[in-house]
């Protein structure tokens, strides 16, 4: 789900640290993104993946969802606004 009109905007190595700690702990998290319409959505999923590609990062979910990480909103109550952007 991504909106290819927007660059890509990196995510804050701290958020992504998050990440990859929900990651590895394979545990269903509540993950708050905005899709590709603009709309605010919400899932209760693992993330099974991290990854870059063409330019960008994502994680996948195991509802089969790709999400670019810019577009994630909060993962577990952690809000990816409330980490400085990087330099």
């Amino acid at each position: 789900m991504t909106r290819p009109s927007t660059p890509y905007a990196p995510i804050n190595c701290e958020f992504h640290d998050v990440l990859e700690a929900t990651a590895t702990r394979r545990r269903t998290a509540s993950i708050r993104f905005i899709d590709g319409d603009g709309v605010l959505q919400q899932r209760n999923a693992r993330i099974v993946a991290l990854y870059a590609s063409g330019g960008s990062e994502y994680a996948e979910l195991d509802t089969g969802e790709r999400i670019r990480l810019d577009h994630l909103v909060a993962v577990d109550g952690e809000v990816l606004a409330d980490y400085a952007s990087p330099p």
